[in-house]
Formats: structure tokens, C-alpha cells, sequence
């Protein structure tokens, strides 16, 4: 039996998802929505060069399309929601219906008749009790660590909302893997915000305080961090997509296929020369923390008036290094991911390859050196992680040839030398 949904952006119907038999699932455009020359953009990944819409492309089977894929979450929170909903967490189709009133951005996903759940029958998707049994959250935050979104009061407090659904903020667990990601992750945020990257409002909370946590989700661990969420302002939807949905990669394929020299191109080509230097400051930014998961879900463009993009605020910015010393960059930077070869040579055909003027690339990397620089005694004000944390990353940044005084040049390998005093998925 064929089920379809509907696919909004905000009130906006921009076509339907069609899950026929065979479990393909077809996305076509509502022919209204083609027509609407002020339309808002679903995905810049289905424009071409010319702004024009692109052919969605054919059906894929069991997995929606990379953008619509991309839209829910991943790992543990994937097996966890389709676990308490009774739902075989491999297809996509039945988790968007499931969480299609509450996606990342403004995407809205509507059976078309306003029903919230498939007629009950013999291959049932989300069965009635389930739709009624308000244990059963219904969100989705993309991504693989366990976080939910939640309602904050005026004291600070936060709650998981009935279903899930409705959150203005996202409360992120602490790990029982790596220890202290919740403080990692703030300290690095807050560290981020003084060298001038825009930053939503953040906070930690013990995981014990937070209200109606399921039962079965441990609250023992430690302390909790929300953030803003950025895609909300009260009850507005604010769309936002991210670089595997503007890719056209699935999931999976976060750490595959794109490198940063194709983002930075996309961006130097659809947002221009501001956001183009923003996009390199972040990178050594992140570079600069020991920052090894910085793959294409973890950069996000936003479309405050729905049809100009931007670079969306920072988020899951975490320091791996500190947990994986040997770790490396998430995505290749002029055919490399080693630390120590960052140079500004490296940096150089970096702009090359991604048809940028290497000045505006050069410039923006200069900065962020120098505000890093005179940043990094204040890594740790707040005393959050432990010293030996920073002493890694201050270690780790004097390896970097990007960030030293002098660097010897030889061949294509750059071999650092640093001044006199310089100091010797996760989430």
C-alpha cells in the first residue's frame, strides 16, 4: 500500500514523498512551488548553477533522498526513537513520518489529509497507541549523540517537552565513553564566541535536574549542555540545512567525497566574500582546538529571510584531540589531513583548488591566528576541564606550522619551528 507525505517549508507546500510498495520512496516538486519565482529554497543542492530547480533525482530504496535522509538523526538517538516507536530504524519513510512535525529547520512533513499517523493495517508504519502514548518522543535532531530538545524557563530549568516536540533548546547528555564532553564542548564554545565567532546562547545544567528525562536514559553521568536552538525563534521556523544536505551526501558519507576545498568553492560562489573569509576563520578555528570532527553535518548554512544563505552560528565545536591524540582532520585540506602540514603554503592551494583569491583566504587565517593567539590564556577561565586538556591543545597548536612565528618550507611539507617560549565522533 502507497503512503505519501507532504514536505513544507514552514506553510510553504514544496512537493510530496511518495513510499510505494517496492519501499522506494519518489519526491516530486509541486508544480505551484516550481512556478513561484519567490520561493523559499529547500536545498541549494537542488539548484543549479543558474539558481534553477534540479530534477530530484531517482528513488532510492529503504532511504529517502540525502537532503530528506539527512534530517534525522543518526546512531544511538536513530535506534533509540525508532525503538520507542515500534519502527524498523533502517527505513527512513517511517521516521520522518513519525518526526515530521518536528525536523531541524522549517521542513514540516504532513500526511495530506491532516491525519498524524498511516491507517491501521497490515504493514501499519506508526500504530495508534504509539501516536497517543506521550512517553514516545517525536523530534528529530540530527546528528548521533543522545540529546533532546527541551523547553527552558525563566529559572534556568529545563524540560523535555510531551513527545519531544517544541523545544526553543537542545539539552546534550553526557558520554559514557569520553568523559567531560558536556564541559569540553562549552568551554570550547565560549572560547570560540571571544575570538569572535557567532555563538547561540549556551549553558550546563546536571543531567539529574533535567525534567522528564525517559526513564530508561541515564541522568548519572554528570553535567548536561543546551544550546539554542538556532532554527526557532518562539514558534517561527527558521530553515537551515547542512553541507551533506547541500552535497547531496548521506549520512554515512560525512567524513566522504567533499573536502573543504568544495566548500569553501560552493560558499566563495552562492554566499560571496564575507562568508567566504567567516568559513576560514572557523576551520582554523577548529584546527586550532584539536578539532577532528568537523565533517559536513557539522557545518550548517541558515536562511533567516528563506532564500539567502549564510553560515549558520557555530555549534558541536569539541576538542577530540584531548580523547584521541592521533586523531586527524575530518576532511582533507589541499590533499591532506595531517596537523603539522596546515601551513600557509598548504593554505595557499587550498585557495587554488577552490578558485578563492588567496588573499581573502590568507587574511581570514591571519586573523584568526592572531585572535586565537592572544585568546588562548583564557581557554579555561572557568575551569571547566582539566589542565591537562589544555595543555594538549596548547602542545597540539604549537605542532601547526599555521600558527607558528617562523616555518621552513621544504618541498611541499612544511616542518615547524617554533619561537623561543611557545609551550612543547566524540559528540
Amino acid at each position: 500500500m502507497q503512503h505519501a507525505l507532504d514536505i513544507f517549508i514552514s506553510e510553504h507546500r514544496v512537493g510530496t514523498i511518495t513510499n510505494l510498495g517496492s519501499d522506494h520512496n519518489a519526491f516530486v516538486f509541486d508544480p505551484t512551488y516550481v512556478a513561484d519565482r519567490n520561493r523559499p529554497i529547500v536545498s541549494l543542492g537542488f539548484l543549479d548553477a543558474d539558481q534553477e530547480l534540479l530534477e530530484p533525482g531517482r528513488p532510492p530504496q529503504v532511504r529517502l533522498l540525502p537532503f530528506f535522509a539527512n534530517l534525522l538523526p543518526e546512531g544511538h538517538l536513530r535506534k533509540y526513537l525508532a525503538q520507542r516507536a515500534h519502527v524498523n530504524q533502517k527505513r527512513d519513510f517511517p521516521l520522518l513520518w513519525l518526526l515530521g512535525g518536528d525536523l531541524p529547520g522549517a521542513v514540516v512533513a504532513r500526511h495530506p489529509d491532516g491525519t498524524t499517523v498511516p491507517p491501521a493495517d497490515d504493514d501499519e508504519v506508526v500504530a495508534q497507541e504509539i501516536e497517543d502514548d506521550p512517553s514516545v518522543l517525536k523530534f528529530s535532531l540530527a546528528g548521533v549523540q543522545l540529546k533532546f530538545s527541551a523547553i527552558r524557563d525563566s529559572e534556568g530549568g529545563l524540560t523535555i517537552p510531551v513527545h519531544g516536540r517544541g523545544g526553543t533548546w537542545i539539552a546534550k547528555l553526557p558520554s559514557s565513553t569520553y568523559p567531560l564532553v558536556p564541559e569540553n564542548e562549552y568551554t570550547m564554545l565560549t572560547f570560540a564566541r571571544r575570538v569572535a565567532i557567532d555563538v547561540p546562547a549556551i549553558g550546563l545544567i546536571d543531567s539529574s535536574e533535567i525534567a522528564n528525562v525517559p526513564p530508561e536514559v541515564r541522568t548519572d553521568l554528570g553535567q548536561a549542555m543546551y544550546i539554542k536552538r538556532f532554527d526557532r525563534d518562539g514558534d517561527r521556523r527558521i530553515h537551515i540545512e547542512d553541507f551533506a544536505q547541500i552535497f547531496r551526501q548521506y549520512p554515512a558519507d560525512k567524513y566522504k567525497n567533499v573536502s573543504y576545498a568544495n566548500m569553501l568553492s560552493g560558499i566563495w560562489q552562492t554566499m560571496g566574500q564575507d562568508e567566504t573569509a567567516e568559513f576560514v576563520r572557523r576551520l582554523v578555528f577548529s584546527m586550532a582546538i584539536g578539532n577532528a570532527d568537523m565533517h559536513l553535518k557539522n557545518w550548517s548554512v541558515i536562511y533567516r529571510d528563506g532564500r539567502t544563505p549564510t553560515l549558520a552560528p557555530a555549534y558541536d565545536y569539541v576538542s577530540t584531540i584531548v580523547y584521541i591524540p592521533d586523531d586527524k582532520l575530518a576532511l582533507t585540506i589541499a590533499r591532506t589531513k595531517e596537523w603539522r602540514q596546515i601551513s600557509e603554503e598548504r593554505l595557499e592551494r587550498f585557495a587554488r583548488r577552490a578558485s578563492v583569491p588567496r588573499g581573502i583566504v590568507l587574511e581570514a587565517a591571519r586573523e584568526m591566528v592572531d585572535r586565537v593567539r592572544t585568546e588562548l590564556p583564557h581557554l579555561n577561565d572557568a575551569e571547566l576541564v582539566p589542565r591537562r586538556f589544555v595543555d594538549m591543545i596548547e602542545a597540539h597548536i604549537a605542532q601547526i606550522p599555521l600558527f607558528s612565528r617562523r616555518a621552513i618550507v621544504t618541498g611541499l611539507e612544511t616542518v615547524n619551528e617554533p619561537p623561543p617560549s611557545a609551550p612543547v565522533e566524540i559528540s
